[in-house]
């Protein structure tokens, strides 16, 4: 019994010592995993940040400060880049037209996304589920594969080389992703608070915009950022559907200002296009990068 009680007090003594031992062992890994991290985070905000800041640095200096001295100060703060850039490149022209089509196309695939995505996540009906993968399959559908058709379709209807025009494709090559961002989100919204609305007198569409919508703002903001994004950046569709010089984007624009000076380039007006190119997406992220922690998620059909 003496031999028994024995080994038990000495497997006893054992456990809590590797327990620790374990212990250690996992803070030490979660120590070196946060370490790394942190250095490859750092490392790629150095990479980001500082082509940035040399793009800034640059939109205030000359050619000759540009090419002479790539990282120095500049000698003179050149702000009168920006108003070249403005009026003689007309970027500010061109600026107009992408914060009109960006916007509208923006404001059109929210809210027809939402209305999609709020249907085929919170009702019951004969071909929801093939509607969904039809939807789906339109992000698996390369862009320049339709640029023919769409040419030619939108010749037809009187809308090539027009604001509506593009904002319309737009929203058409928009609406796949935003409705399958949303889908999740309405998807795992409390079936309750819908039921309680109906109860206190709401109709469906009185519901979705003023209780299910708000409840979904975090996806709401993501996708928008998301959409934002990709809109602003576009450039294959105005290049093909857009050749009207006076109806053209802020890509457009910035294309044919870099390539019409062939060996006469003013860097320092091209750097304050790029800039002024650049601010409104970061302005837009700025804002709303809080909306994106924990928002996005999978769509899955279920």
């Amino acid at each position: 019994m003496s031999v028994i009680a024995a080994d038990r007090k000495t497997a006893g003594d054992r456990g809590p010592a590797k327990d620790r031992k374990l212990t250690r062992v996992a803070v030490s890994s979660d120590r070196r995993f946060a370490t790394v991290s942190h250095v490859l985070l750092i490392l790629w905000s150095v990479i980001v940040i500082v082509p940035m800041l040399w793009v800034l640095m640059s939109s205030f200096k000359s050619t000759g400060e540009i090419l002479s001295s790539p990282f120095s100060l500049p000698d003179h703060w050149r702000v009168e880049n920006y108003a070249n850039a403005w009026t003689d490149a007309n970027i500010g022209r061109y600026f107009l037209n992408s914060v009109i089509v960006v916007v509208s196309a923006l404001v059109l695939v929210m809210l027809l996304g939402a209305m999609c995505a709020y249907i085929l996540a919170r009702f019951e009906f004969p071909g929801r589920r093939l509607i969904y993968y039809v939807m789906l399959g339109g992000l698996t559908f390369p862009v320049f594969l339709a640029i023919v058709p769409l040419f030619f379709q939108l010749q037809n209807f009187g809308l090539l080389n027009t604001r509506p025009g593009l904002i319309l494709t737009y929203v058409a090559f928009a609406l796949p992703f935003t409705m399958f961002f949303l889908y999740s989100f309405f998807r795992s919204l409390p079936h309750d608070v819908y039921e309680a609305a109906l109860i206190d007198g709401a109709g469906d569409w009185r519901a979705f915009f003023q209780v299910m919508l708000p409840m979904a703002r975090p996806g709401m903001a993501a996708v928008a950022i998301f959409n934002f994004l990709g809109l602003w950046n576009q450039f294959l569709l105005p290049v093909a559907l857009n050749t009207d010089q006076d109806m053209w984007v802020l890509t457009q624009g910035m294309a044919a200002y870099a390539s019409s000076q062939v060996y006469d380039i003013d860097y320092g007006a091209l750097f304050a296009a790029i800039v002024i190119t650049v601010v409104p997406v970061l302005i837009v992220y700025c804002v709303f990068q809080r909306r994106i922690a924990g928002s996005v998620s999978q769509g899955t059909f279920r």
